[in-house]
């Protein structure tokens, strides 16, 4: 079912398959904007993760991924630090994490964090 006008629900679903597949609407926003600007296919790596799928892979313990309010994105054709560039731009307000082939995108309360890793 689609969440909007690009993204379905199953593409932020937890990798282990138990069903966790929330995404905040903030989060959602931010990817649909970069899908737009971009005007190229953004894939969700990564979303809502439950605790235990989030502790098999190493996930911090707090990680914004267990409240369905983080996605780890790769936008085809884009450099990663292009895509985190414009994020920060545009939605200041958004935690960012840039990686050698995806970025980082959260909306936790306590932001904006911003790292490499």
């Amino acid at each position: 079912m689609p969440l909007s006008t690009h993204f379905k629900r199953s593409e932020f679903a937890c990798h282990c398959q138990c069903g966790f597949d929330t995404i905040d609407a903030a989060t959602l926003e931010i990817l649909e904007a970069v899908r737009q600007h971009f005007d190229a296919p953004v894939t969700v790596t990564s979303a809502a993760r439950c605790r235990a799928h989030n502790a098999s892979v190493g996930g911090a313990s707090r990680s914004q991924h267990l409240y369905g309010r983080a996605a780890d994105i790769k936008v085809r054709g884009v450099d990663p630090e292009a895509v985190r560039d414009w994020i920060a731009e545009r939605f200041p307000q958004a935690s960012l994490g840039l990686y050698l082939t995806f970025v980082h995108v959260d909306t936790r309360s306590d932001g904006p964090a911003r790292w490499q890793g």
